[in-house]
C-alpha cells in the first residue's frame, strides 16, 4: 500500500534522482531499491539562510502499480444534445463549456470579443499606438483576461470544487504536468493562446459551438424566468438557461441587468498601483543574497499589513515579467501584470492595493454602482494626468512615500509610456495615505524593498469585480430570474484562472440538476 512521504531536500537535488530516493530511504528506514516514487508536491522554503525544497511524494512498492488517479477530458459527441447557452470565453466559460460536454449537453457560446490570434492585432495597437478596441483587449477576448496575464494558477478555494480535475484537464490540453506538483503553479503568458485554442477545437469537434464578436446585448425574461437573449442588437435566441461569464470589466453586462430590473448590488474590492523592481533585487532580498539560477526560480514576494483598519497587501506578484495595459475604455488606463513562462524578464511586478468597502465612499445603500463608479473616477482621473493617452502617472516610491515628484525614473517595462507625476495629486487621499504607510511597513517586514529603485505605476483598479450579481447558494440561480446563473469573476464568485474554472464547472453542474437531467456515470 502507498504512502505519503514528506522531506526536504536541497534545490540542486530536485532532478537527483539518487539523492531523492537517499532522502525517502532514510525517512523510512529502507533500503533504497525496495521502493518506487512518485512526486505529489513541491514548494521552496526560503525562510532561512539555507533555501530548501518541501517535496511530497508517494511511495510505492516494488510490487505496487504507481497510480496516477488520472481524470481525463470525457469526450462525447453532443452535436444532437440539449443545449445550454454559455455568456463569455474566459476560464469560466470555457470550462463550463467543457463540464456541459462530459454531462451531455451542447454548449453554445457567445464571446464578445475575438479568437486569440486576432487579439494580439489588437494588443499591438494597445501598446504601441495607445488604441482601445474596446471590444478586443487584455480583458476580452478568447480566454478572457486570463490568456494574456501571468497564467497563476494558485488558488485557495480547495472546498469550492475540484481543483485537481481543473489543473489535470489543463496538462490534457497543452499544460506542463508540473502545475499538478508545484505549489504555486504557473502557465506563462506565452502558453496559454496555444491552450486555449486547444480547448475551443475540442469543444467544437465535440459539436459545441464558440461565436467570437458576438455581444450579449439584452436579456428577455417573461414571468421571472430567462426566455431568451440577444446578440448584437439584432439576433435573439431561445434560451431557458444562461450562464453569465462575462468577466470583471464588462461593465456594459452590469448596466443591462439594472435596466433590465435584474438585482445587482456593490461589492467591496481593492485599487491601489502596480509596483515594479529589478528581479535581481527581489531575489536578493527573498533568497538571503542569492540570485535565481537552475535550481530555484524568480523570487516572488507575498505582502500585508494593515493600516487604519484597512488591509493594504500585494497582489498578483509576476516575477519576472512586465507591466502591461489593462483599459477597455477610450477614457481610462488600467495596469497589471504578466510574465512568460521562464518568468525571465529582468524586472519584477505587483499590484499594491488598499481595500475599499462601499461605506468608505457613500452613505447610499441603494446605490449598486458606488464601487464601479469610483473605480471609473480614478481610472479616468489617471488617464487625464497622464496626458490623455495609455501612458500611466509614474513614481518612485521613496519619493511617493516622501510626497515628492520623481525627476528621474530608473526604468519601467510599461511599454506605452509613464509620466512623472505626485500621485497623492491623483488618488483619493485615503488611498494614498494607507499606500505610503503600507510602504514603510513592507520596508521594515523586507529590508531593501523601500527604494527608489521601485517605480509605483497608477492605477491597479481591476484585481476583482466592484459589482456582485446576487445567486443562491444552493441553486446558484439568480434570486429573482429562474435559469440565470451568475458565474465566476463577473458576478463577484471568483478571484483567478483556476477559481473562474470551478465556478464555471459548478454553475454548469447547477444547470443540469435545474433541467431534471441526471448526471452521466
Amino acid at each position: 500500500m502507498s504512502q505519503l512521504v514528506q522531506v526536504q531536500i536541497a534545490p540542486e537535488e530536485v532532478k537527483d534522482d539518487h539523492a531523492i530516493r537517499t532522502a525517502i530511504a532514510d525517512f523510512l528506514n529502507l533500503k533504497i531499491g525496495t521502493f518506487e516514487y512518485k512526486w505529489r508536491k513541491r514548494s521552496l522554503d526560503a525562510r532561512k539562510r539555507t533555501l530548501k525544497i518541501n517535496a511530497t511524494f508517494e511511495v510505492f512498492g516494488l510490487d505496487e502499480a504507481i497510480v496516477e488517479n488520472e481524470q481525463k477530458f470525457k469526450f462525447q459527441d453532443v452535436s444532437g444534445k440539449d443545449e445550454v447557452v454559455i455568456i463569455g470565453a474566459g476560464p469560466a466559460g470555457l470550462y463550463a463549456s467543457l463540464q456541459a460536454i462530459e454531462r451531455g449537453l451542447k454548449p453554445i457560446v457567445f464571446e464578445r470579443g475575438k479568437d486569440v490570434k486576432s487579439r494580439r492585432r489588437d494588443l499591438a495597437k494597445l501598446n504601441k499606438d495607445h488604441l482601445v478596441n474596446t471590444e478586443s483587449n487584455y480583458c476580452f477576448g478568447e480566454g478572457g483576461a486570463g490568456t494574456y496575464s501571468d497564467g497563476k494558477l494558485y488558488t485557495r478555494s480547495k472546498k469550492r470544487g475540484d481543483v485537481l480535475k481543473a489543473l489535470k484537464w489543463l496538462v490534457e490540453f497543452g499544460a506542463d504536468e508540473d502545475i499538478l506538483i508545484d505549489a504555486h503553479p504557473h502557465i506563462g503568458t506565452n502558453k496559454l493562446p496555444k491552450l486555449i485554442e486547444n480547448i475551443r477545437e475540442t469543444i467544437i469537434k465535440a459539436g459545441g459551438e464558440i461565436h467570437f464578436e458576438s455581444k450579449l446585448t439584452d436579456i428577455n425574461v417573461e414571468n421571472g424566468k430567462i426566455a431568451g437573449i440577444q446578440i448584437n442588437n439584432s439576433e435573439y435566441k431561445k434560451a431557458q438557461f444562461v450562464i453569465l461569464a462575462t468577466g470583471h470589466s464588462a461593465r456594459d453586462v452590469f448596466y443591462l441587468l439594472h435596466h433590465k430590473g435584474i438585482r445587482i448590488e456593490a461589492k467591496p474590492f481593492a485599487l491601489g498601483v502596480r509596483i515594479e523592481h529589478t528581479q535581481n533585487l527581489i531575489d536578493t532580498l527573498q533568497y538571503h543574497g542569492r540570485l535565481n539560477d537552475d535550481f530555484v526560480p524568480p523570487a516572488s514576494y507575498s505582502l500585508v499589513t494593515q493600516v487604519d483598519g484597512k488591509g493594504v497587501y500585494s497582489f498578483c506578484m509576476c516575477p519576472g515579467g512586465i507591466i502591461a495595459p489593462c483599459a477597455t475604455g477610450t477614457e481610462e488606463v488600467v495596469t497589471n501584470g504578466w510574465s512568460p513562462s521562464k518568468r525571465n524578464n529582468p524586472y519584477s511586478n505587483s499590484g499594491i492595493v488598499v481595500s475599499i468597502s462601499p461605506e468608505d465612499i457613500t452613505n447610499d445603500k441603494n446605490n449598486p454602482f458606488v464601487c464601479l463608479d469610483f473605480q471609473k473616477k480614478v481610472e479616468k482621473a489617471c488617464w487625464e494626468a497622464a496626458g490623455k493617452t495609455q501612458r500611466v502617472p509614474a513614481q518612485c516610491m521613496k519619493d511617493f512615500v516622501e510626497k515628492k515628484k520623481t525627476k528621474e525614473f530608473p526604468r519601467s517595462s510599461y511599454q506605452p509610456g509613464i509620466v512623472s507625476v505626485n500621485l497623492h495629486d491623483i488618488l483619493p487621499s485615503f488611498i494614498s495615505e494607507r499606500l505610503r504607510k503600507a510602504f514603510i511597513d513592507f520596508g521594515k517586514k523586507m529590508p531593501g524593498y523601500l527604494t527608489n529603485d521601485a517605480v509605483l505605476h497608477a492605477p491597479e483598479s481591476r484585481t476583482s469585480s466592484p459589482i456582485q450579481i446576487p445567486r443562491d447558494k444552493i441553486t446558484l440561480m439568480h434570486p429573482e430570474v429562474y435559469g440565470l446563473f451568475p458565474c465566476a469573476e463577473g458576478a463577484g464568485y471568483a478571484g483567478g484562472i483556476i477559481s473562474a474554472a470551478i465556478d464555471g464547472m459548478k454553475c454548469l453542474d447547477a444547470a443540469v440538476i435545474a433541467s431534471g437531467k441526471m448526471f452521466p456515470e
